[in-house]
């Protein structure tokens, strides 16, 4: 076992050459400028998105906290504020 372990540790393993296989070009396995172009927009693409998703999440959770707020105002005003005995029973709680 040791010697076979030996065998392939020592052998040398033919190292690739850099040329391309007969009948192949260079534009056939690179993606070229059209590629990098694609590649760039969906990119931007993404970061737009990924940005506008960001601002619709953080309006959704203000919009939450403001009516809270006004329900709290509400409750306040009517006389019949939460104690916090009630805690998670103030209207608009989750």
């Amino acid at each position: 076992m040791h010697h076979l372990l030996l065998t392939l540790a020592t052998t040398p393993t033919p190292s690739p050459t850099p040329s391309l296989r007969p009948g192949l070009s260079e534009d056939q396995v690179t993606p070229g400028t059209w590629g990098f172009v694609l590649t760039a927009f969906i990119v931007v693409l993404t970061t737009l998105l990924i940005v506008d998703m960001v601002r619709r999440i953080r309006r959704v959770r203000y919009r939450g906290q403001v009516e809270e707020a006004r329900l709290a105002a509400e409750a306040a005003e009517a006389g019949d504020a939460p104690t916090e005995a009630d805690g998670d029973a103030a209207p608009g709680a989750r």
